[in-house]
């Protein structure tokens, strides 16, 4: 079958920029969101397909023996808890689909902890939904959970909270919600794994003549227009849905793939970077994205007084800021927003987001990082502002 690439008349060049050794190496470790569909943990039947579901744990696990952080954005409650009680007859109604996804949540968090298991490896469930993600508060403690669990060498498997989920809160389907987990966990790449090879120009099934789009540099109607809807009738996405997904993810500097998740060793290649699939560029790399966001956002809530010790290390170290080198906090913010970063003569030296809200930096000022938990009671970390999160003026 011909291929295709869609590309952006006004591709813009990429200036390199050199790396050390380490750095490189550093590179070369992701952090990869495999967003695992229902048609393909079924294998287009009503049941889980078990034997599928271990191949796909061997290649996670291949991934994390060479260094990288794995998180699985699964799909399949509903139909865990259509099989578990003998496919009952059920009224339709999010009541019945609730009711399927609360029996079916624990079994299919067992079958991901057994099969993860057989290579040595623990997994950590994290039930969403989108008021999680709306609320700052809670989006941050999500986000502190997942890279805790990612930092400790455990799998994240993540899924929408279906059993208590209503349409004001629901996030709608799994490829919104890995694109939103991606972002959640920084990642480098998105593995949107379907029944289907990839995005063509035309439905393969009944257009013998249409081509795999190879490469997406932009979306647009026209490229929306070849997305069809949901075919097997088991899951809620279809191929609109992952390029909502694509397109969210792209923009938060994640490589997208949407590849066949019955392909042998589809992982393995995708973040091995073979052409697999269909493949959507990111726009710009997490952290730049992040940066001009912290930069161009929303307004500073306060301010914080560094002393000239901090004030070196942040400015010619890129270094975190520490709660040591705090003198003093000016205004009123909440953890996670963004605040001013002054020296003790007034100059202007950094923005940034701080882990921390006002009252607790006006307590931990001036302490070392150790003494946190102890002056607060609870600790968000050994930094004030992390080095990711901070722009030098």
């Amino acid at each position: 079958m011909a291929e295709k690439t869609y590309l952006n008349a006004q591709e813009q060049d990429l200036a390199g920029t050199e790396t050390t050794q380490s750095e490189t190496q550093m590179v070369k470790q992701k952090t990869v969101v495999v967003k695992l569909g229902t048609s393909v943990l079924t294998g287009g039947t009503l049941k889980l397909d078990r034997a599928h579901m271990v191949e796909l744990v061997r290649q996670c696990a291949q991934l994390r023996r060479q260094g990288h952080k794995v998180i699985i954005v699964t799909s399949g409650a509903i139909a865990a808890g259509r099989e578990h009680l003998g496919y009952p007859e059920l009224p339709k109604t999010m009541a019945s689909k609730q009711l399927l996804a609360a029996v079916g949540q624990s079994r299919l968090i067992q079958e991901w902890e057994h099969l993860f298991a057989i290579y040595g490896l623990n997994v950590g469930q994290m039930l969403l939904t989108r008021a999680d993600l709306d609320d700052r508060e809670r989006y941050l403690n999500a986000r502190d959970m997942i890279v805790a669990l990612l930092d400790n060498g455990i799998i994240p498997v993540v899924n929408e909270n279906d059993a208590v989920a209503t349409t004001e809160i629901k996030v709608g389907d799994n490829d919104n919600l890995s694109a939103l987990v991606g972002i959640l966990a920084g990642a480098d790449k998105l593995l949107l794994l379907t029944d289907q090879p990839g995005l063509f120009t035309a439905d393969p099934r009944n257009n013998p003549d249409a081509e795999l789009i190879r490469e997406v540099h932009t979306i647009d109607e026209t490229l929306r227009k070849l997305a069809g809807g949901s075919v097997g009738g088991l899951g809620t996405g279809g191929m609109a849905t992952k390029l909502q997904a694509a397109d969210v993810a792209r923009r938060a500097g994640i490589e997208v793939v949407i590849a066949a998740g019955s392909r042998p060793d589809v992982i393995a290649d995708i973040v091995g970077d073979e052409s697999v699939g269909t493949r959507f560029l990111p726009l710009e790399s997490p952290l730049e994205s992040r940066k001009r966001w912290i930069l161009a956002g929303p307004p500073p809530a306060g301010d914080i007084v560094i002393d000239q010790g901090a004030a070196n290390a942040v400015q010619q170290r890129g270094s975190s800021l520490l709660s040591k080198g705090i003198t003093s906090v000016k205004g009123e913010f909440d953890r996670g927003e963004v605040v001013r970063i002054y020296s003790t003569e007034g100059a202007l030296l950094a923005r940034g987001i701080c882990r921390y809200s006002s009252k607790d930096i006006a307590k931990i000022a001036g302490k070392h990082s150790q003494d946190i938990h102890q002056v607060l009671g609870y600790e968000y970390g050994p930094v004030a502002i992390h080095r990711d999160d901070l722009v030098v003026i």
